[in-house]
């Protein structure tokens, strides 16, 4: 297939205009189908965001790299496909690193290289009934990612196990054993191999849960110090297809030890990096300047249930912000916390303050739309005497959008079952969705950044993400904020977001 951006200019605004759903700042592309983010890497003052893009149809076909670059990672230019279909199958999901010391030979001293790593798929083989339609594969780019070149001795680790999954390789470097270390997807588990070049791979250890057997994605896997602590932990993050917190996909996390071969588990298991039901297949960038204390990622806002249904036209999904990620103390236990990037605060427009004090029900006025907006919410549970708090979204059309918070319960909810008209999809309506009060101490802190169709919540100081999407008829216009009691807030604020501008192909 010819390897060339998909789709026309879209316009800058998704709130009017024939495209209602099209968010004001969060990543989508220019038309057509879009899933995973894969292949991101940061060089020279740009991000970039590579993604699975089929540019011929809104729905799931054969998958190209599509390609984007940002230097705050907010406003997006788009670029033409960076890999696309060949011989040997598909582009399906992988990585990219900054290969700065050329150990892979394609670059210079002088001139390194940015290798991506990927997951050939073979709808060939895969017709013919063969296990082993799917193998990795390896491009560089020598000129800061604008254009690959694909290895020649492709591909670089064919399938040799008895599983038909096989995908999704997420590439590191692990200064300890001196060798650049694999994480790969193996059905329910994930492998690990070693490679000192990039192009030559041995098999070290896998890592899985005895008697899983759902299906695991999009591994990936790197060090975050520990809170007061010179000390590292290993994160492993692995989406999950089924059985989310909330139905459908979703992504997890395990935290341990890696000695550069082997992955080992602490107590406590797997847990969820979100608890909506619309952030799936999140992994992070390469060589992004932050410090060994965070780690820069990206998530596919949606759900397999529903994804290939829901009621857009020329184009299909949409990322979750950009977040950063850190290890943060919660009682006796140690989580992975995520905070939207701090370039997003640059959108924000005028300030309206809430009232300290909300009893009953609240409608907030200002300069402000529902439809865009940074709400942020601090609640002093010390004086708060109400059991149940939380705030609506509604429209003329009658849609709503309810986020409420019981604090006897310990349990947040949000209800999307009224946000919009059904009929598109048997799942996307069930609900309510709900995610525990990860907290402590008295202050119950809560920003939820609303984008058109779509919610991010961050609570707990980023210790509870919950991501979630809607498509009401019109867009939300009136913002309530309601209690069961008095609800006393030590701050309340509302800031108006504008647009992220961007420039297309």
């Amino acid at each position: 297939m010819a390897c060339r951006p998909g789709g026309t200019p879209r316009p800058e605004t998704g709130a009017s205009g024939p495209e209602p759903h099209r968010p004001r700042f969060h990543f989508t592309p220019p038309a057509h189908w879009m899933n995973d983010p894969n292949g991101m890497f940061y060089l020279n003052g740009e991000y970039h965001l590579h993604y699975q893009y089929y540019p011929d149809s809104t729905v799931w076909g054969p998958m190209h790299w599509g390609h984007a670059v940002s230097r705050d990672l907010v406003r997006w230019e788009h670029l033409p496909v960076s890999l696309a279909p060949d011989s040997l199958g598909y582009i399906f999901s992988g990585s990219a690193v900054v290969d700065a010391d050329n150990r892979s030979g394609f670059g210079t001293p002088d001139q390194p290289p940015v290798v991506a790593a990927f997951t050939y798929h073979d709808p060939v083989a895969l017709e013919a009934g063969r296990k082993d339609f799917q193998s990795q594969g390896i491009a560089y780019s020598l000129d800061d990612g604008r254009n690959w070149t694909k290895y020649e001795n492709n591909p670089v680790l064919p399938n040799t196990t008895e599983n038909q999954d096989f995908r999704d390789p997420k590439l590191i470097w692990h200064p300890g054993s001196e060798q650049w270390v694999m994480a790969l997807a193996v059905y329910d588990r994930v492998q690990f191999y070693g490679s000192s070049d990039l192009k030559n791979w041995a098999f070290l250890s896998e890592f899985g849960l005895p008697g899983d057997t759902r299906l695991w994605e999009c591994p990936d896997l790197f060090p975050l110090r520990m809170p007061g602590s010179r000390e590292e932990k290993w994160v492993l993050l692995v989406s999950i297809q089924q059985e989310g917190p909330n139905g459908g996909t979703g992504t997890s996390y395990f935290l341990g030890d890696f000695d550069g071969a082997n992955f080992s588990a602490d107590a406590g298991g797997q847990h969820w990096l979100d608890y909506g039901p619309d952030n799936y297949a999140f992994v992070t960038w390469d060589n992004a300047p932050v410090g060994w204390g965070s780690r820069l990622g990206i998530g596919w806002m949606s759900n397999w249930q529903y994804a290939q249904e829901v009621p857009t036209q020329s184009w299909r999904s949409a990322m979750t912000l950009p977040r950063v990620l850190s290890l943060k103390t919660l009682g006796d236990s140690l989580v992975l916390a995520a905070l939207p990037v701090p370039s997003v605060s640059g959108l924000r427009g005028e300030a309206t303050a809430l009232p300290e004090k909300i009893t009953g029900r609240k409608a907030i006025s200002g300069n402000f739309s529902p439809s865009a907006c940074d709400l942020v919410l601090q609640t002093d549970l010390s004086r708060t005497t109400a059991t149940r708090f939380g705030f609506t979204l509604t429209n003329a059309a009658g849609n709503k959008l309810e986020v409420s918070f019981d604090r006897e319960a310990m349990q947040m909810r949000v209800d999307r079952t009224r946000s919009g008209p059904g009929g598109f999809s048997d799942t996307f309506f069930k609900g309510p969705h709900t995610a525990p009060m990860l907290m402590e101490g008295n202050v119950w802190d809560v920003r939820a950044l609303l984008d058109v169709a779509s919610m991010e919540l961050f609570a707990g100081e980023g210790a509870l993400n919950f991501t979630e999407i809607f498509f009401p008829e019109t867009p939300f216009a009136t913002l309530e904020l309601w209690a069961e009691g008095d609800w006393y807030l030590n701050e309340g604020t509302v800031y108006a977001l504008g647009a992220a501008t961007r420039k297309e192909p």
